[in-house]
């Protein structure tokens, strides 16, 4: 079983990378998320899922342990093979995906070319209890909530203004409504400040 793949980028599309890694080029299947986190690098790191049928061996890679967890988990669902799982994760990040199957989201899965709406309900009915078991710490929204934070505290410094002061208003601002994006998240807290 290959756990990574890390070496040089010889190629890539939104859809396929090579990389080369000890003198061997490996193609390997992307979502367009992982796609994009690559895709200005000239070196990659990527976790493998390795699919082994009678007539291939077909890689996928993740930019990171949790993509590749959940398309674990997707794959695991009657009806979405990897081709499919690859799909909604071009479509959604992992925290999206997780968001979307706790929070019953079934449109959400049913707009994914290829998903119908039965497979969108056993998408949800399947991981239901699967998603976030496996997180260190148990709790999507709480890491999707600290990289939102981060990044909004981040660009409130560089405008200019207090760290504390900044961070006191975001917390605030986040506990009222907890799913903003970062731009949200700044333009509320800038008509506090």
């Amino acid at each position: 079983m290959i756990e990574y793949i890390k070496g040089e980028i010889h190629e890539i599309t939104p859809t396929n990378v090579v990389v080369e890694a000890s003198n061997i080029g490996y193609s390997i299947n992307v979502s367009l998320n992982t796609f994009s986190l690559i895709n200005d690098k000239k070196t990659c790191k990527l976790y493998i899922h390795e699919v082994i049928r009678e007539d291939a061996h077909v890689l996928f890679g993740f930019e990171n342990k949790k993509e590749r967890e959940v398309f674990r988990l997707l794959i695991s669902v009657s009806g979405i093979g990897a081709n499919t799982a690859r799909m909604i994760l071009s479509s959604m990040t992992a925290y999206e995906v997780e968001k979307s199957i706790l929070q019953n989201e079934v449109e959400t899965f049913n707009k994914i070319k290829g998903i119908g709406i039965k497979t969108a309900q056993r998408v949800i009915v399947d991981l239901k209890d699967k998603v976030g078991k496996s997180d260190t710490d148990n709790n999507i929204f709480a890491t999707l909530n600290n990289t939102i934070k981060e990044e909004s505290l981040s660009a409130l410094v560089m405008l200019g203004f207090n760290k504390k002061e900044s961070e006191k208003l975001v917390d605030k601002v986040l506990k009222e409504k907890s799913d903003m994006s970062v731009e949200e998240l700044i333009k509320e807290v800038l008509k506090r400040l």
